[in-house]
């Protein structure tokens, strides 16, 4: 009789029932364990969707990549910590297994070109956090030669089972996990990338004040009132 190497996949229901117990045993070794809960699709704002979007656009991981998407929509992350551009994880499988994603940070000549594409083209921080601002600064972004999402080589990847693939299930289950903790929080995606957000809104505020002195009638007064800066530009700050 023939008997087939591979073992069946398990199923979601599986996945998430041994995830569900994984994590209860993590709880009591580590009890600020932050899970990964996808309640429908794995992103929901322009920053989760457009960094899953960005996985799927390289042929080095279009191979590999959507078999992490069953694992993080069943529970398999149970502790997703990202810290600047490093990204810890422990996600569920037929053991728990440790996963390490560090992240290169934007090039200087790349960030430079995006600042000047910016000009005055994001109102505030809660713009840029919420992702509105215009399309093509948004395909400006996710372009693959010089966008600002990482590159696969700008990402390095390391799981402590078995498979020897870069890309292994657990590791894309983290690549998408980060997606969905953009969701809660968009400006760990400036952290990961040691992008300093006030790069971006200090280029587009400049840019508004300037265009604003130009137009006004008295040009022997060159200042404004911090007040009135706050009400025209509808700064937000930084909590």
């Amino acid at each position: 009789m023939f008997y087939s190497r591979y073992r069946a996949q398990p199923s979601m229901e599986q996945i998430a029932r041994r995830s569900k117990i994984q994590l209860i045993k993590l709880y009591r070794t580590k009890p600020n364990a932050d899970p990964v809960v996808v309640e429908d699709k794995i992103s929901n704002t322009w920053w989760g969707m457009s960094w899953n979007k960005n996985l799927g656009q390289y042929a080095d991981f279009s191979n590999r990549i959507y078999r992490g998407k069953s694992y993080v929509k069943a529970g398999a992350v149970i502790d997703l910590q990202i810290n600047g551009n490093v990204i810890n994880a422990i996600v569920a499988g037929t053991h728990t297994y440790q996963v390490e994603i560090k992240i290169d940070s934007v090039d200087k000549d790349k960030l430079k070109k995006y600042v000047n594409a910016i000009d005055s083209k994001i109102d505030c921080i809660d713009s840029l956090i919420k992702g509105k601002f215009p399309l093509k600064l948004k395909d400006f972004f996710l372009s693959q030669q010089d966008g600002l999402f990482p590159a696969p080589n700008e990402m390095h990847m390391w799981c402590s089972c078995p498979d020897g693939a870069n890309m292994c299930k657990h590791v894309a289950a983290v690549l998408y996990a980060i997606g969905n903790r953009l969701d809660r929080d968009p400006l760990l995606f400036f952290k990961m990338r040691n992008i300093g957000i006030d790069t971006f809104i200090e280029k587009s505020i400049a840019t508004k004040v300037d265009k604003f002195l130009k137009l006004t009638t008295t040009k022997s007064k060159r200042t404004i009132d911090n007040s009135k800066i706050v009400q025209i530009f509808k700064l937000d700050k930084v909590s």
